[in-house]
């Protein structure tokens, strides 16, 4: 549906300037045989797509058409052969000083307005707001009860897609870009620090090779030490004598060596 009544002042001031200027520029180029006429842009209006645009046109010289017939149009829309009932629809039709919405567009619901107050200077520019990229075409600007042959005028819009995009990627860390240094025992992610890991493995597995080594040198000693005890236990003892002290004379007793006086032999 089409939007509520507004008046220019309440529209942005910057948008109302805007229009006059261009509506002034088409009345300048148009000629100036002083017959009423219909007078639309001669170069395409360009809009950014979901932006608001305002398709201008303006009657020359101005005069005021409050009460007459605004009629904004697709030309190159087509009836529907399904439904040949449901009759021409508009863009935007401003008629007995108020819109109609019963014969607007669908697509256009809501979307179109007039600066209402400036009718009466000769202004009837469209306002389309949100723009898509279905909008984009041409359009017929027309006051069918205008007593001249100029009573419409084609206006050209051109949509541009919106190529700015917003990112929510959070922004780059220039570190991140750089090569990291040999020395740095830090993660690149500031986790916990890889030497810290890494060093106490090192000490422990030169504990267990020390351990290791340790043993089997202990045990390689103990070995050597039992193998000289059973070498010396082997030892020959000296020439047999006869004892002294012994009765009979049939006792012997051996000569003990000096490195082994303990060995129970006769002195």
């Amino acid at each position: 549906m089409f939007t509520n009544k507004r008046s220019f002042k309440e529209l942005n001031p910057t948008l109302s300037l805007w229009t006059v200027t261009l509506c002034s520029a088409l009345v300048l180029s148009a000629p100036l045989d002083g017959q009423l006429q219909v007078v639309g842009p001669a170069q395409p209006i360009t809009a950014v797509l979901g932006d608001d645009i305002i398709l201008p046109c303006c009657l020359e010289p101005a005069a005021d058409v409050q009460d007459k017939t605004i009629l904004w149009s697709d030309p190159d829309l087509k009836l529907d052969p399904l439904n040949p009932q449901r009759g021409v629809e508009y863009v935007h039709l401003y008629r007995n000083r108020k819109e109609v919405p019963d014969m607007q567009i669908t697509s256009y619901f809501g979307r179109t307005t007039l600066f209402e107050d400036e009718l009466k200077r000769g202004n009837i520019s469209l306002k389309i707001t949100n723009v898509t990229m279905e909008d984009q075409g041409r359009y017929r600007c027309f006051i069918p009860k205008l007593k001249s042959r100029a009573n419409a005028a084609i206006v050209q819009l051109v949509v541009v897609p919106n190529v700015v995009e917003t990112s929510t990627k959070p922004p780059l860390d220039l570190r991140n870009l750089q090569t990291p240094d040999p020395l740095d025992d830090t993660r690149p992610d500031g986790g916990f620090p890889i030497l810290a890991l890494v060093i106490p493995l090192v000490i422990i597995l030169l504990f267990i090779v020390v351990g290791i080594v340790a043993y089997f040198l202990r045990r390689k000693v103990k070995k050597k030490n039992l193998s000289d005890k059973d070498a010396a236990q082997k030892e020959p003892l000296g020439p047999e004598v006869p004892c002294s002290g012994a009765v009979g004379g049939d006792t012997l007793c051996f000569l003990c060596p000096p490195e082994a006086p303990d060995r129970g032999c006769c002195e």
